[in-house]
């Protein structure tokens, strides 16, 4: 991660060092300048949109500032999910995406995810170019301008076009609880869902520029599972703030694993000629049955670093169409480039539809392997490969579990410990590799015993 840039955009408590007006005046700065310099005496676009927290208008107007002192034009797009921000670049053939939006973190949080002219998300060499030119800035008031951008219906493009996925009235008789987090798809999915001809049960669809996420979404799917029971609905899906990603229930109001709902597309499109290379692409932190499932049918996954960015870059480098995150980020590049909450809703929809398959069934194709998780506080973050004991213990674990077990062994980002994670068919053999690796760990490192 750089200065500024983590996994997923720049992030921070509103009012703080980071995220603050004369931040976003200088990273606005800052991106006019690249623009300027990578594309001489030409006229630079800009799309910029924004989830519904209160802070949001002034961060916008801030970029806005940064942005047009380099003649760089601005379209706001107003509230909107960040993925209808990357599908405007494309419609208005745009320089750079903005969207300023914190996902699924608190209210008092903010954020700014920037996408490129293909709609996707920076390299972190973009992003470390960016982070120089952001620290040479002044974000003196005199130097800026008056913010002058000009309106587009950005959920308006956004709307037509999912709802063109399917066809109209095509879920006339279907009861679908949506839980919307408060947040940036409170027009656009019951718009998309209406015009299919559903009936909804809407929670969380009353922003006040406070309450995005606060007891709703997709990191609080309580009263989603709640509602479906209560309502006899067919199926119940949650958003994050920003409508990036999804959680779903089935239509027996129990979730339904972000890694089992990736099996369901890939294993089906497996099984129609759709998986392009046959191949879905995964992270390092999804469960081992989805390899197991779509190596039975045929497939294979791919693993890449945890975020999206990095689903998408390595589905490009494959030619691969559907990748995602067991948190739900879910990528279908045939109709997007970038993960989409609502997007994947509409092909989990358009799957039961096609198999006349309630969720409660399709989800038992996939079935997920044991898995034990353990961490560990450690006074000092050693790298692993200068370590005796812990290497040589997970090398013996994956010669003997081949392809029917994995273990991941990492240092937490944010915190001083050291993650273990094991999987294996058998919960026993599961047990016990991780107290080999605990062991081998604790004799290594320094643990914090709390």
């Amino acid at each position: 991660m750089g200065k500024y840039f983590g996994t997923d955009g720049v992030r921070g408590t509103y009012g703080d060092t980071l995220m603050n007006t004369g931040f976003a005046y200088r990273l606005g700065s800052a991106l006019g300048r690249y623009l300027a310099a990578s594309k001489r005496n030409a006229m630079l676009n800009a799309v910029i949109g924004r989830d519904t927290r209160m802070s949001g208008p002034n961060l916008v107007d801030a970029l806005v500032q940064g942005l047009n002192k380099h003649g760089v034009h601005v379209h706001d797009l107003g509230i909107v999910p960040t993925p209808a921000v990357a599908q405007s670049v494309l419609e208005q053939l745009s320089d750079v995406g903005i969207a300023v939006t914190a996902s699924h973190n608190p209210a008092q949080d903010n954020g700014i995810k920037l996408f490129n002219s293909k709609g996707c998300k920076l390299t972190v060499v973009e992003e470390d170019a960016l982070e120089k030119l952001v620290d040479a800035e002044s974000d003196s008031l005199d130097d800026r301008p008056l913010a002058k951008s000009y309106p587009l219906d950005g959920a308006a493009f956004y709307i037509n076009y999912l709802s063109s996925l399917m066809d109209q009235g095509c879920l006339c008789g279907w009861k679908i609880v949506l839980d919307l987090a408060n947040g940036a798809t409170c027009e656009t999915s019951p718009a998309v869902f209406r015009r299919w001809g559903a009936e909804l049960i809407l929670i969380g669809d009353n922003p006040d520029g406070e309450n995005i996420n606060k007891g709703v979404g997709s990191e609080c799917p309580q009263a989603l599972c709640q509602a479906v029971r209560e309502h006899k609905a067919n199926l119940g899906v949650a958003h994050d703030g920003d409508g990036d990603r999804l959680v779903v229930c089935d239509e027996k109001g129990e979730l339904v694993d972000g890694d089992v709902l990736l099996g369901i597309f890939g294993l089906y499109a497996l099984k129609s000629g759709a998986l392009r290379n046959n191949t879905l692409v995964a992270t390092i932190q999804s469960n081992l049955g989805l390899d197991h499932a779509l190596r039975q049918a045929g497939g294979r996954v791919e693993r890449v670093d945890v975020g999206d960015r990095n689903v998408a870059r390595k589905m490009r480098s494959l030619d691969v169409n559907i990748g995602g995150e067991s948190s739900g980020h879910i990528i279908f590049s045939d109709f997007a480039t970038t993960g989409d909450g609502l997007l994947a809703a509409v092909k989990l929809v358009e799957l039961m539809c096609k198999t006349r398959k309630p969720l409660s069934q399709l989800r038992r194709e996939i079935t997920l392997f044991p898995q034990k998780t353990l961490n560990l506080k450690v006074a000092e973050k050693r790298p692993l490969d200068t370590l005796k004991k812990l290497p040589r213990a997970m090398e013996k674990l994956e010669a003997e579990f081949g392809e029917s077990g994995r273990l991941l062994v990492r240092y937490s980002g944010t915190e001083p410990k050291l993650r273990l994670l094991v999987e294996a068919e058998d919960p026993k053999v599961v047990t016990k590799a991780l107290k080999s690796l605990e062991k081998a760990a604790r004799a290594d490192l320094e643990v914090i015993d709390s």
